[in-house]
């Protein structure tokens, strides 16, 4: 592809309110954290985000509440450059927030507000079917209504674009409304939540991943933290390793993840290579604190995957 990739994301925009913090408080108890971080997140927007600083062209539709956070949302999309004509205000309704602590191992519990979230409708889909219908790939999330993602992987299908869904957070679905979907990317636990089995191993991965190409999506990919990520299509699974990197914030990783992976296929990489770029990606989001804020640009990336290619 001579262009940029052109990306248009349909989903959610939070803002993070992040809690560090030496071990979990149990019930009734009050603890102090060591350190706080505000910071954008929400699921759609990460993967906007992380798509844009790959390189590609991203268009934004999503909702945020009338209040102290939504204006701040939409400039930052606006100073990314990410086209916001679809980031749309809504009266009587908060931002979706997302409070997040995170222990001294990495690991981290959300706790998501969806507010404005909830409000984005498949109306307001096709009312921005003018840019969509010029992007190369739609790129969704759950954290915004059901009816609106499946509308918009009909929407993709009808007009031939590539479309990837990450179903997070992880919920019971109608596997047959996501028939026409050519990318499902779920971490182990959303995995074992669609399937019913679990995904504790790379063959437990594995036996998911077969469950649902068998109930006739296209291709899967199960993304497993340190370990990678598990591609799976009509020529059969395979394991993509993951990269060893320092990590302090698991946060975001996998919003990076699907971003990345979206711009790398996007710009005609192999199915394999683009997912391997973007483990690469994601577990570098790792070694930073926050979710967009801990993302690589372009260059920074590049040279980080080819010091690794030489090692």
């Amino acid at each position: 592809m001579t262009r940029p990739p052109r990306i248009g994301v349909v989903g959610s925009a939070n803002v993070d309110l992040t809690t560090f913090t030496d071990s979990f408080p149990r019930p009734g108890e009050t603890m102090f954290g060591t350190r706080f971080d505000l910071g954008f997140g929400g699921k759609g927007a990460n993967q906007a985000v992380a798509a844009r600083l790959c390189g590609a062209e991203v268009t934004m539709v999503a909702r945020v509440g009338h209040d102290l956070f939504g204006p701040a949302t939409i400039q930052n999309f606006e100073s990314r450059g990410i086209r916001t004509d679809h980031v749309r205000m809504v009266d009587n309704v908060s931002s979706g927030v997302a409070p997040i602590f995170v222990d001294p191992s990495g690991q981290n519990r959300i706790i998501v507000v969806k507010g404005a979230n909830d409000c984005l409708r498949p109306a307001d889909v096709d009312a921005a079917a003018p840019l969509l219908g010029e992007c190369d790939c739609l790129v969704l999330q759950f954290e915004i209504p059901l009816d609106t993602v499946y509308h918009a992987l009909e929407f993709a299908h009808g007009r031939g674009i590539r479309s990837i869904l990450n179903p997070a957070p992880g919920r019971p679905i109608d596997v047959a409304r996501l028939a026409h979907l050519d990318y499902l990317v779920p971490n182990e636990t959303e995995a074992e939540i669609i399937t019913g089995l679990p995904a504790h191993t790379l063959d437990d991965a594995r036996r998911c991943a077969e469950r649902l190409l068998a109930a006739g999506i296209q291709r899967v990919i199960i993304t497993l933290g340190a370990n990678g990520a598990l591609l799976a299509g009509p020529a059969g699974a395979r394991h993509v390793p993951g990269f060893e990197v320092a990590t302090v914030d698991s946060t975001g990783a996998g919003d990076a993840f699907i971003g990345a992976f979206a711009t790398f296929l996007g710009e005609g990489l192999a199915e394999a290579e683009a997912v391997s770029r973007a483990n690469l990606y994601a577990g570098l989001s790792t070694t930073r604190v926050g979710t967009q804020k801990s993302f690589l640009d372009r260059a920074a990336f590049d040279a980080e995957w080819a010091a690794r290619q030489t090692r």
